[in-house]
């Protein structure tokens, strides 16, 4: 399948008047349902550049048979080809969940600058028995470059989420 049939590619009206991190979070929080009713891991992640969602991702590591289709990674590649470089280096990276060390990498590599996070990844490691649990702040710490880190927000009902599925 092609990659963009797995990352959804929207500037859409819909979310110009989102401004907080809590909608936002809600907006992952139900990418991450989409995934998981499609019978993918439940997370989702949105770019967002001067309060717009400019792109959004689910999930697919079942659906495509492909453990790095984590939505932070999809999402970061399609940028890539999408977004100007400027943009990316304002703009905010929303996910469902803390990110991975993979995907933490990706994100300090790109050049985003901040990332929001709703379930924090600890909960989701108590929840699914994770054995390679390491926060992003921690990951970020080791880098040069600053990434601002915001999280948990909304975090009980991300961790429900992911109860639900697990």
């Amino acid at each position: 399948m092609l990659f963009s049939q797995f990352c959804l590619a929207r500037l859409s009206e819909n979310y110009l008047f989102m401004t907080s991190h809590k909608e936002f979070i809600s907006r992952v929080y139900c990418l991450a349902r989409e995934a998981g009713a499609k019978g993918d891991h439940p997370f989702g992640a949105l770019l967002v550049v001067d309060g717009t969602v400019a792109l959004e991702c689910l999930n697919t590591v079942n659906t495509s048979a492909d453990a790095t289709r984590h939505p932070e990674l999809d999402i970061l590649r399609l940028a890539a080809t999408k977004l100007a470089k400027d943009d990316l280096k304002k703009a905010t990276l929303y996910a469902s969940t803390e990110p991975c060390a993979m995907c933490c990498g990706a994100i300090y590599w790109s050049g985003v600058a901040k990332l929001v996070y709703g379930c924090p990844t600890e909960v989701l490691g108590e929840i699914t028995g994770g054995s390679f649990v390491v926060p992003s702040r921690e990951l970020f710490s080791k880098g040069k470059r600053e990434i601002e880190v915001i999280g948990p927000v909304l975090p009980e009902e991300g961790a429900e989420i992911h109860k639900g599925f697990w």
